[in-house]
């Protein structure tokens, strides 16, 4: 969320003749499909690939790979989850920055407020309601983590809810159906749980409008 408001803020702030590339460019994280993402990157963190190598070479590790180390796994999907989330995240706190009242800035930079003050004092403020529901969004999209994990083929280090669904239908002698729809069950509830407050505020306020 933080990398994708911080481009927002470095997107609208370039002139317009370059803001279609760099939006293009910022998106495309999000226009790859998750698994050939994922793929590319675990091919480049592997010991044939540029990140491998040179990090095979950096700390002089010749052993060094991504299967082997739970940690390199868990930095890889870190990185990962953050290059390829971000953009949605921009393209929303974005079009928020367009709503943003201009004699509210002006007034603001009259008064002798800095960038950064009419970011905090100004920006953030009429930003939060869109921050709560990309922190929504992202929350979900966590519940529903496969691509990266089969990518990576991080299986022996990492999984995730969708992954033991996917692993109790597939990867058993015995498929267990009734762990795979107790799994469900509860992530559909873990879902319903966070939006509620969200929901609830929203009905709320349009019933008074």
């Amino acid at each position: 969320m933080l990398l994708g408001f911080c481009i927002a803020l470095g997107v609208n702030a370039i002139p317009p003749f370059y803001k279609g590339p760099v939006i293009f460019f910022s998106l495309l994280p999000m226009i790859v499909t998750p698994l050939v993402g994922a793929l590319i990157i675990y091919w480049m963190s592997s010991p044939q690939g540029i990140l491998g190598a040179t990090l095979q070479s950096l700390l002089n590790d010749s052993t060094l790979s991504l299967k082997s180390s739970a940690v390199l796994t868990w930095v890889t999907l870190l990185v990962y989850g953050v290059w390829h989330n971000a953009p949605f995240s921009f393209v929303v706190f974005y079009a928020g920055l367009q709503t943003v009242p201009h004699d509210t800035l002006e007034s603001a930079m009259i008064d002798g407020a800095n960038r950064w003050e009419r970011i905090r004092f100004v920006v953030i403020p009429h930003l939060m309601p869109l921050a709560t529901f990309v922190a929504l969004v992202q929350l979900m999209d966590n519940f529903r983590v496969f691509e990266p994990i089969v990518g990576f083929s991080a299986e022996a280090n990492a999984t995730s809810l969708s992954w033991s669904i996917f692993n109790d239908l597939r990867g058993q002698v015995d498929q267990l159906f009734g762990s795979a729809a107790a799994t469900s069950m509860l992530t559909i509830v873990g879902v319903v749980i966070l939006l509620s407050p969200v929901l609830v505020r929203t009905w709320r306020e349009f019933n008074r409008r």
